[in-house]
C-alpha cells in the first residue's frame, strides 16, 4: 500500500493530495465536512494549508465554507495567506462572525497573520471594524523611519544583485526587478502590522497556531 493510500481524508486534504481526497469521497462516500475526533474537517485542513485546488473539489461536492468545529471556528480561522482568505470569502465565507469565545476571524489572525487580518477587516462595514485593530499603539516616528531605511537598503541591495546577475547572464532583468519590488512592498505591509501589534500582545502559550493534522483513521 502506498503512502497516499494510507492517508485519511484530513491528512490528504492538508497535504494537498487531491487524488486521495477524490478517492475517499467517491469510493468511500466520505463527506467534505466530516469531522475528525477533534471536529476538524477536510475543509479546515485544506484551508489551513492553502490548497485551493482541494477546496475547489470539496466545495463542488458539498463542502461548507462556514462549517464549524467545536470551538466555533470556520475554515477562515485557519488561513495563513490573503489568497486563501480571499478565495473563501468569494465562495461565501462569513467574515463578520465570532466563535464560541467571542473572537472574530479578524481578531484570531491579527497576531500571527496580520496581512490576512487586515484584508478581512477591510471587508467589514465601518461600524463593524474590530476594536483591537483600531486601538493599536502606533509605532514611533523613529521606529517607522528605521524600518523604512532598513527595507530600502534591503531592496537596493537586491536590485543591485539582480542587475549584476542579469548583465553577467545577458538577460532582461525587468521581471525579476518587478518581483523584488512586489516582495519588498509585501514585507513592508507585514512589518507595519507587526510593529503596530508588538506592544499590544497578550501573553500566550507556546502551542502551535495551526492544529496538527490527525493521523488516526
Amino acid at each position: 500500500m502506498s503512502n497516499s493510500e494510507q492517508k485519511n481524508i484530513w491528512v490528504a486534504a492538508g497535504d494537498g493530495d487531491l487524488a486521495r481526497v477524490q478517492e475517499l469521497v467517491h469510493q468511500h462516500g466520505l463527506s467534505p465536512n466530516i469531522p475528525d475526533p477533534f471536529t476538524y474537517t477536510p475543509m479546515h485542513a485544506a484551508a489551513s494549508y492553502g490548497h485551493l485546488h482541494v477546496l475547489d473539489y470539496l466545495i463542488a461536492h458539498g463542502g461548507d465554507v462556514n462549517i464549524t468545529d467545536d470551538d466555533g471556528d470556520t475554515p477562515l480561522y485557519t488561513v495563513e495567506t490573503v489568497e486563501t482568505a480571499q478565495y473563501l470569502v468569494e465562495h461565501g465565507a462569513v467574515v463578520d462572525r465570532k466563535n464560541n469565545d467571542g473572537i472574530s476571524p479578524v481578531e484570531h489572525l491579527a497576531e500571527d497573520f496580520p496581512a490576512v487580518s487586515q484584508y478581512l477587516s477591510s471587508l467589514l462595514p465601518a461600524n463593524s471594524q474590530q476594536p483591537q485593530l483600531s486601538i493599536l499603539a502606533r509605532p514611533s516616528h523613529y521606529e517607522q523611519e528605521t524600518a523604512t531605511d532598513q527595507m530600502t537598503d534591503t531592496l537596493m541591495a537586491s536590485v543591485q544583485d539582480i542587475m549584476q546577475r542579469a548583465e553577467a547572464e545577458g538577460r532582461d532583468p525587468d521581471h525579476e526587478l518587478t518581483q523584488a519590488v512586489r516582495q519588498a512592498v509585501l514585507r513592508g505591509v507585514v512589518a507595519g502590522f507587526e510593529m503596530s501589534t508588538a506592544d499590544n500582545r497578550d501573553d500566550k502559550d507556546d502551542s502551535a497556531s495551526k492544529r496538527q493534522k490527525t493521523d488516526d483513521v
